[in-house]
């Protein structure tokens, strides 16, 4: 029985998101109304050009969605739907997690911009991308982590990933609040956001953000902490680097003092 044409097509551009071509979906589309057949039986039934048949059959075999038998002239059948489809979603993840995992290692192994480009100074808007930019710098750090930071700026995820860190290199912070066990190697100075006169009060979340100096040749700030006013610049110039690097020398002394 044919299925109506609009519903054909349908299912070859289902089959081709799962990653069939054309003629592989006409054919493993043919070979499932008959219970088996020749490559010239596969022609007359999936309307796929005889030179093509075979080429397509030998991809769909890679494929794991039809079996052959060794008798002459060769049968081909289709396995059944649902172990087809579930052999073509296990291709589908594999493949996302390597795409994953190794555009993850390209973008991890420039964690800063190129050298040519340090004089740059990028920005970053809203909280996510701010957390996603922090995380990547902390991760690539190789000698120090320095950081400065409002609770909110500290996400969960950033918090564990300090922790971890400092298991490998020193690790230094100053913030309001920090619930987890402090490492061997890290220090964590607990400072209370500075009282602003009262006219500013209303500024005091806009104001929040932080510092965080990675390995001494990087530097991001961070500017408010809300979805939408969050902002931060991130750059590896060496005076950006430099003064930011004296304003955190100016709050660790402060954060050092004795309340």
């Amino acid at each position: 029985m044919q299925e109506p044409p609009g519903r054909h097509d349908r299912i070859v551009a289902s089959l081709k998101t799962l990653g069939l071509t054309k003629y592989e979906a006409l054919v493993y589309i043919a070979l499932l109304r008959v219970p088996s057949a020749t490559a010239s039986g596969i022609h007359e039934i999936s309307g796929v050009p005889r030179a093509s048949v075979y080429p397509v059959l030998d991809q769909l075999l890679d494929k794991s969605l039809v079996t052959v038998s060794q008798v002459s002239p060769k049968r081909f059948a289709a396995i059944p739907p649902e172990k087809g489809m579930a052999r073509l979603q296990e291709r589908i993840h594999d493949d996302a997690e390597f795409a994953k995992n190794t555009l993850m290692t390209m973008y991890r192994e420039q964690s800063a911009p190129p050298v040519a480009d340090q004089e740059l100074i990028w920005n970053f808007h809203g909280i996510e991308a701010i957390h996603d930019r922090l995380e990547d710098l902390i991760a690539g750090a190789d000698e120090s982590v320095r950081i400065i930071a409002h609770p909110q700026i500290l996400s969960d995820d950033i918090r564990k990933l300090l922790v971890r860190t400092a298991e490998r290199i020193p690790v230094e912070l100053v913030t309001p609040r920090w619930e987890r066990k402090v490492p061997a190697g890290m220090t964590v100075y607990l400072k209370n956001n500075v009282d602003l006169p009262g006219e500013l009060a209303k500024a005091k979340d806009m104001l929040a953000g932080g510092v965080c100096i990675v390995d001494d040749r990087h530097v991001m700030v961070m500017v408010g902490s809300g979805d939408d006013d969050a902002v931060a610049l991130f750059s590896g110039s060496s005076g950006f680097v430099r003064f930011f690097k004296r304003y955190y020398t100016i709050i660790i002394e402060w954060a050092r003092k004795p309340e």
